[in-house]
C-alpha cells in the first residue's frame, strides 16, 4: 500500500497567506458595504398570512418577486396553512399591494401586517455573543486542563479564523451581487446565519482537537526529530480521517444548498463555507502555529540545535568515505599474485595452481587441524 507525506509545517507561510489574502479582501470588501444584514437586524415589515390551502414557499417568493421582494424571508408557521413574511420596510401603498397580490394569488383568509424593528435581530446577536464568549472561556479551559494551555491558544485562534474567513465570504459575495445584479449566493446575514457559524465554531474545534490528540501522543516518542517534524507526520497520520469527516458533513450541507430553497440557503451556504474553513484551519492553521510556539520551548530548541550539529558531522564523514572509496586503488588479480589461502597449510590458489574455491579446508582437514593443535598444547606443558 502507498503512503503519502505532505508537507505541512514547511509550507506554513503559504497556508497563512492564503487565508491572510482571504481575511483582508474580506475587510476591504466590508468597507465597501458588501455585507449586507437581514431584515431582522435592519428592520422592516412582517406580514402574517393564513391560507385555505398551504401553497409552496417558491410559488409565494414568486408573487412576491413580481414586486421586487424575492429576497424576503417566507416561514411556515403551525400547521402549515399559515406563512410569515418577513420583507424590507415599506410604506403604506406598498403594503397595500403586497396584500392585494397575496390575495390575488391565493385563497387567502386573513392577512395582518406589523412592523419589525431591528431590536429583534439585535437580541438574537447579543444571546449569540454571550453564548460565544462563554463558550470560549469554557473551551479555554477545558483544553488547557485536558492537554495544555498552547494547544488552547492555538484552537482558538483558529475558531477566530473560521468566523473572520465566513463572514469575510459573505461580504465578498454581496458586494459581487451589488456590482452584477447576481443573487443566486445567499448574501444576507440572518439568525440562520448566525445559528450556522455557532454550529461550524463547534464542527472545527471537533476535527483540531482529532489533530492535537495525535500530536499529544506522538511527543511522548518524539525521539531524534524536531517538534515541526513530529507535528507534520502527526497530521498526515490523521489526514485521510479528517477528509473522509468532512466529506461526509459537506455532502449533505451542499446537496441543501443546492434544493433546499431560499429559506434554507442562507444556512447551507454558512454551514458549507465555514465547514471548509474549519476543516482548513484544523490542518493549515492551528497546528502550525502549536509548532511554531512549541519550538520556542528550551527542549524543543535543544533537539532542533543537536540534529543541526550532527547534520553537518554526518555529511562530512559520509564525504570523506567517498573520498577514501574512489582513491584507494582496486586490486588486481593475477596469477602471480596471492589470493585465496588455506587457512590450514598456508598455500595460496596462486602457488598452488588451483582455483579460488579448491583451497576451502575440508571438514576433515580441519578436525585434523584441531587435533594437532591440541597435540601441540600438551608437549608445551611437559
Amino acid at each position: 500500500m502507498q503512503h503519502f507525506h505532505f508537507e505541512f509545517i514547511g509550507r506554513k507561510k503559504l497556508w497563512f497567506g492564503i487565508s491572510g489574502a482571504i481575511i483582508v479582501f474580506g475587510i476591504i470588501a466590508m468597507m465597501l458595504g458588501g455585507l449586507k444584514w437581514g431584515v431582522e437586524f435592519q428592520g422592516g415589515n412582517q406580514f402574517d398570512v393564513r391560507f385555505k390551502k398551504a401553497p409552496s414557499v417558491e410559488s409565494i417568493r414568486k408573487t412576491l418577486d413580481a414586486l421586487k421582494l424575492g429576497e424576503s424571508t417566507i416561514q411556515p408557521v403551525g400547521a402549515g396553512n399559515e406563512y410569515l413574511i418577513r420583507t424590507k420596510r415599506l410604506g403604506t401603498d406598498t403594503r397595500v399591494q403586497v396584500q392585494a397580490a397575496l390575495r390575488k394569488a391565493f385563497p387567502v383568509t386573513d392577512v395582518s401586517t406589523r412592523d419589525i424593528g431591528p431590536g429583534w435581530g439585535q437580541q438574537v446577536t447579543d444571546g449569540a455573543w454571550k453564548a460565544l464568549i462563554a463558550s470560549f472561556v469554557v473551551l479555554l479551559l477545558y483544553i488547557s486542563i485536558r492537554f495544555e494551555f498552547k494547544m488552547a491558544v492555538a484552537a482558538m485562534l483558529a475558531l477566530f479564523h473560521d468566523g473572520f474567513v465566513v463572514v469575510g465570504i459573505y461580504a465578498i459575495v454581496g458586494l459581487f451581487e451589488a456590482k452584477t445584479g447576481l443573487t443566486w449566493i445567499p448574501s444576507e446575514i440572518t439568525p440562520n446565519t448566525v445559528a450556522a457559524l455557532l454550529t461550524i465554531l463547534g464542527f472545527s474545534l471537533y476535527d483540531t482537537i482529532v489533530v492535537f490528540h495525535r500530536i499529544k501522543e506522538n511527543a511522548e516518542i518524539i525521539g531524534k526529530r524536531t517538534y515541526s517534524i513530529m507535528v507534520n507526520d502527526s497530521m498526515n497520520q490523521v489526514l485521510m480521517r479528517s477528509i473522509n469527516t468532512s466529506l461526509t458533513a459537506l455532502i449533505p450541507v451542499f446537496v441543501l444548498l443546492i434544493f433546499g430553497g431560499q429559506t434554507l440557503k442562507d444556512f447551507a451556504f454558512a454551514m458549507f463555507v465555514g465547514l471548509i474553513s474549519g476543516a482548513y484551519s484544523s490542518i493549515f492553521i492551528a497546528s502550525p502555529i502549536l509548532a511554531l510556539w512549541k519550538e520556542t520551548e528550551p527542549r524543543y530548541m535543544m533537539i532542533r540545535e543537536k540534529l543541526a550539529q550532527a547534520q553537518p558531522s554526518k555529511k562530512k564523514a559520509a564525504q570523506a568515505e567517498a573520498a577514501a572509496t574512489s582513491s584507494s586503488p582496486a586490486k588486481s588479480f593475477t596469477s602471480e599474485s596471492p589470493r585465496a589461502e588455506n587457512v590450514i597449510t598456508g598455500v595460496t590458489s596462486a602457488e598452488a595452481g588451483l582455483p579460488d574455491e579448491a583451497m576451502t579446508p575440508t571438514p576433515k582437514q580441519k578436525t585434523a587441524a584441531q587435533k594437532a593443535k591440541k597435540k601441540a598444547k600438551k608437549k608445551k606443558r611437559r
